[in-house]
């Protein structure tokens, strides 16, 4: 009869399977009968070649735990050791420049999208008396990375690009500015739109307080210095901020008086070199706040063509509110220019202060409001009232998606009042009035759809002016 022994290699050992079985074959063989001598005999010997087998698998082993003790491969250890061994240096040779990478990479944040538009105005509403339908997008690109710590000190540079093509449609004469915030085209004409560096800054995060980690502190002071938008540190709002995913408007994006009235004075594009220092206390749990002061170059030192000197200066106070536990912001600010531009292009000091909230009233509503009031500066219109929602889809079980509303006026300015009983076929007066309605539906994870609707009561301080209507359908790609 014919006897097999079965060994694995198990984590460096080597297993003997079965025992039990070896174990059987030496009771039987001790059993056999006198009248199996010769079966006995050769069973003996069958035993004996496979105890001298396993001593020879016992010592081979020893030798291979021997040899993987030591990284060390030498020709006088066994080949499966050295193969082992030289597939363990591979493996380590390639952990060094990964480590690296991942540890390069550590804190890097990538973001971009592209934003797509069409909008609609009839001839009764457009500048050129006739029907437009305009087509446009926009495209963003922002990285941040960190770099230039100092001690507990925190350094990132960001960076943002910005290209697109379209400059919306054209409508007669309005307080508003623009109907269409995502409107870009650099160059001199459509054919010759390219990409901008928009915005490039530097910002140290400092923490105030003297905790063993930097992770505790609640306190930090931040300072930024370079090409900056001024509306990420001012003047934000949870529900208006945004052109590419919420309002379209112009008016309801920003404070009017500081972007459609033009009181930060930025490049053709919105953006200016400046400083920034802000403290922020988080010692409170939901009862955040702080402080920021910003100054700018504006007019032609905005887009580096002439003076540098801060001309446009904006602080803000910033207090986190609570209603019923859920969550809103509430920001005061007040600002100077030194360097604005009347609505007669004359250089004058403009000045003003405004205030900005957001409070969710429900989970999925919230509501937003601005005020924004001219103190010095002649302007075509001196206030501005803003005042809406969003709504998420949680309700009618797509919460992914929003619906949102908001209504605004625009004072007309007493000098500019003045000054068109004799320039133009109107004297104007009163507010401007406008509305502007979206749904945002969200497509997938990566993109959404949002028709919007806006009106425009009043526009330009006119009276005999017939309403403004607009139509139009955005579509983002975001990451």
């Amino acid at each position: 009869m014919g006897i097999h022994l079965r060994w694995h290699r198990q984590e460096g050992r080597v297993l003997i399977m079965p025992i039990k079985r070896l174990a059987l074959l030496l009771a039987v063989g001790l059993a056999t009968p006198a009248w199996a001598a010769d079966d006995t005999a050769a069973l003996r010997e069958e035993l004996r070649r496979l105890a001298e087998r396993i001593e020879s698998l016992e010592r081979q082993n020893r030798e291979l735990e021997k040899a993987l003790v030591t990284d060390r491969i030498s020709e006088r250890e066994p080949e499966v050791a050295t193969r082992i061994k030289y597939v363990e240096s591979q493996v380590d040779s390639l952990k060094g420049p990964t480590r690296k990478l991942t540890e390069a990479l550590d804190g890097v944040k990538v973001g971009g999208s592209l934003t797509a538009i069409v909008q609609h105005a009839g001839k009764q509403d457009t500048a050129s008396n006739r029907v437009e339908s305009r087509t446009g997008y926009r495209g963003d690109i922002t990285v941040s990375l960190p770099v230039g710590s100092m001690g507990s000190s925190e350094g990132t540079f960001f960076t943002h690009m910005r290209l697109g093509q379209g400059e919306g449609v054209g409508l007669r004469p309005t307080y508003t500015s623009t109907p269409n915030t995502l409107v870009f085209q650099k160059g001199e004409g459509a054919d010759d739109s390219f990409a901008i560096l928009a915005q490039a800054w530097y910002q140290l995060k400092i923490p105030l307080n003297d905790v063993a980690r930097k992770e505790d502190a609640r306190e930090h002071l931040y300072v930024t210095v370079g090409k900056i938008d001024p509306f990420v540190f001012f003047d934000q709002n949870a529900v208006a901020d945004d052109e590419s995913t919420k309002f379209v408007n112009n008016v309801f994006v920003h404070n009017p008086l500081l972007d459609s009235g033009g009181d930060t004075g930025a490049d053709a594009y919105g953006f200016q070199p400046g400083v920034i220092l802000r403290y922020a206390n988080s010692r409170q749990k939901g009862g955040e706040w702080g402080l920021s002061i910003g100054a700018f170059s504006s007019d032609t030192g905005a887009n580096f063509s002439g003076s540098n000197r801060a001309s446009f200066v904006i602080g803000q106070a910033e207090l986190n509110t609570r209603l019923s536990y859920l969550p809103g912001m509430v920001r005061l600010y007040a600002w100077r220019n030194s360097r604005a531009r009347d609505y007669d292009g004359v250089l004058q000091h403009h000045a003003g202060w405004g205030i900005s909230a957001n409070q969710k009233v429900l989970d999925s509503l919230t509501l937003f409001g601005r005020y924004g009031h001219r103190t010095e500066g002649k302007a075509m219109f001196d206030r501005a009232l803003t005042l809406g929602f969003e709504q998420e889809g949680t309700p009618w079980r797509r919460s992914a998606d929003s619906l949102g509303l908001a209504i605004g006026t625009l004072r007309t300015g007493q000098a500019f009042h003045d000054d068109t009983l004799a320039s133009v076929d109107y004297a104007a007066s009163g507010h401007e009035k406008l509305a502007e309605l979206y749904y945002r539906y969200k497509l997938n994870g990566a993109v959404d759809l949002t028709p919007h609707f806006q009106w425009i009561v009043r526009p330009g301080g006119d009276g005999g002016a017939g309403t403004i209507r607009v139509v139009g359908l955005r579509a983002r790609l975001g990451f």
